[in-house]
């Protein structure tokens, strides 16, 4: 008769220490496609995983050339402003963990301690993270990508595009880009613009006109701003969360540069798991553990939000 290893408390814990490194490799290898944070805000990772808070400075620009005299002694001079800002860093904290039952079993047929425990919490973290990165966190005073104050909100030209016309879309998003363009003294240009579910599905599916095949999208793709400057084309992204971001409750379009020195997410220590100890008579667990500050805003006037689409 084969002995139940698993009755004895130390084997248990072996056999769970044995299995974690193999469950936690594969878990922190799977990528989500619906998590949207990691495509659309610069995460930074290079502080101290201990840090309380991470210090930066926002700039803006001033100074203009000018013709002057020869012999001048009052040359005009460019300069940036900085301003000092700071961020807090928290902790958060998901785990997995197993039960006498699971472990013995997995022993009694050789077969690996099912992983979807630990995957699940793994997608807790880039939960939250999307969260806090995109919408912040009252709780902390944490701002997100849709919602910097720092960031000047404009009503949309147009309004309500339930019931606009193509032309007035394309007007509509090529204002956003041509004014926070001018705002920056045409310095730097938005490369990505993200619309509520409901006004990303219009466009969409949306023909452009009767006599061709393109729709709103597929024509503001190639057909803005950003793309007659560049030569590239605009990143846009349908988002949750924008259908009422916007004042008054109001659908909220979101344009910005995506570049670190613009905004930026600092995670000093991304999720990680902790050794597995013995949580109760038959229970081992392993606790997870992440650290994350909110999102920076650093040169806000390469973002504009417009409002009341």
């Amino acid at each position: 008769m084969r002995p139940n290893f698993m009755l004895d408390a130390q084997a248990a814990l072996g056999f769970v220490i044995s299995q974690t490194a193999h469950i936690e490799t594969q878990v922190n290898e799977t990528v989500y496609p619906d998590i949207q944070y990691p495509t659309l805000v610069p995460v930074d990772t290079s502080a101290n995983p201990w840090a309380k808070t991470v210090t930066y400075f926002t700039a803006d620009k001033f100074g203009r050339a000018d013709w002057i005299n020869g012999n001048a002694d009052d040359i005009p001079l460019a300069g940036t402003e900085l301003s000092r800002q700071e961020t807090s860093v928290h902790m958060a904290g998901i785990g997995y963990g197993y039960g006498l039952e699971e472990i013995s079993q997995a022993a009694m047929l050789g077969i690996n301690l099912d992983a979807a425990d630990a995957a699940a919490a793994r997608r807790a973290y880039e939960e939250m993270v999307e969260r806090v990165a995109l919408y912040g966190d009252t709780t902390k005073n944490f701002y997100g990508l849709t919602n910097a104050p720092a960031v000047v909100a404009a009503s949309a030209l147009t309004g309500s595009w339930d019931t606009a016309s193509p032309a007035q879309i394309l007007a509509d998003v090529n204002a956003a880009l041509a004014g926070q363009y001018a705002g920056t003294l045409y310095t730097g240009l938005a490369d990505t613009l993200l619309l509520p579910y409901s006004k990303f599905l219009k466009i969409s599916t949306t023909p452009l006109n009767d006599n061709g095949t393109d729709t709103i999208l597929s024509w503001l793709q190639t057909k803005n701003v950003y793309t007659a400057q560049t030569g590239r084309p605009l990143t846009i992204r349908a988002m949750r969360g924008l259908d009422k971001a916007g004042a008054g409750s109001t659908a909220r379009m979101v344009a910005y540069r995506r570049d670190p020195n613009v905004v930026k997410m600092h995670i000093p220590m991304p999720h990680r798991f902790l050794p597995v100890y013995q949580a109760g008579p038959t229970r081992w667990e392993v606790p997870g553990i992440f650290r994350l500050g909110g999102v920076d805003v650093r040169r806000p006037k390469e973002m504009s939000y417009t409002d009341g689409l």
